[in-house]
């Protein structure tokens, strides 16, 4: 009987083991792999989007490069992380290009995916090879208040109270009529509103709020690997203002699209892949 406890014990305690140490590390996003290339790239989408947003980018690319297609956690149905915030899901990107050893990835950005590629790039500049920036600002706020600083402690509790108070329609009508002008192709439309109503409404609120009180204008000057900035076509007439925000990050080639809207990768596609494939293959 003694021989049969002391077994048990053995192997409870190395369930125990395994349950402590086994455990893969949880990170705020889910992570899509393909390809097998040498050369990596990782993707984040915009806010409230899919990682289904680089679908199109990642068939051309998968053959010669390996690709992770992240999905931030709570957005476009997947499952919400405890507390949003633009800080760590900075620092668990780097985290996860660490851990997993992704030697000098490239990193390409959409929107607020835009701005954690140029954090990154900022607070880690010996991980990042490349970044490539798809209609990102330093500081979204700037562009209407210049003089603008971020808070140290900002409070989003009115903006998360007043999203989560809507009713699924009040949301979607909303998210209706903000979309259009973010994405002049129509067949697009319903997909990324449907993102949208998928994506959990506090972390909705919590980072849309974060982002907007987010100022990388002086971060930027730590980047040290070439950057390729692609803005929507818009902001061509906004050229003084936008490429002051720019000032301090050197080795960057701006391009303006010559078509469309915030969404380049859909609105000006010939002219999108033609900018990737210049930077991606350039040494």
């Amino acid at each position: 009987m003694k021989k049969y406890t002391f077994l048990l014990i053995i192997l409870l305690s190395l369930a125990a083991f395994c349950n402590i140490f086994g455990q893969e590390k949880q990170y705020p996003f889910e992570v899509k792999k393909a390809g097998q290339g040498k050369q990596s790239l990782i993707f984040i989408p915009g806010f409230a989007s899919s990682g289904e947003v680089w679908n199109e980018t990642t068939a051309k690319f998968e053959k010669n490069f390996t690709c992770y297609t992240l999905t931030m956690a709570g957005f476009a149905g997947t499952r919400p992380g405890a507390d949003a915030s633009f800080k760590d899901w900075e620092k668990e990107i780097a985290a996860y290009i660490k851990n997993n050893k992704i030697e000098k990835p490239i990193i390409i950005g959409h929107s607020m995916g835009g701005g954690l590629a140029l954090a990154i790039a900022a607070d880690y500049p010996q991980l990042i090879g490349k970044i490539v920036i798809v209609d990102t600002l330093p500081c979204l706020a700037a562009i209407s208040d210049p003089k603008f600083t971020s808070k140290e402690n900002n409070d989003c509790s009115s903006t998360i109270n007043k999203l989560t108070a809507m009713t699924d329609e009040q949301f979607r009508q909303m998210q209706t009529q903000a979309i259009p002008r973010l994405l002049a192709d129509t067949s697009m439309q319903e997909t990324v509103i449907s993102w949208s109503m998928k994506s959990d409404r506090k972390t909705f609120a919590k980072m849309y709020c974060d982002f907007y009180n987010t100022d990388l204008r002086q971060t930027i000057k730590n980047i040290q690997c070439p950057s390729l900035i692609l803005l929507e076509s818009f902001f061509v007439n906004l050229k003084p203002v936008i490429e002051d925000q720019y000032k301090n990050l050197k080795n960057a080639n701006m391009q303006y699209a010559s078509k469309g809207l915030h969404f380049i990768m859909y609105d000006d596609k010939d002219w999108y892949f033609n900018q990737l494939n210049n930077f991606l293959s350039s040494k």
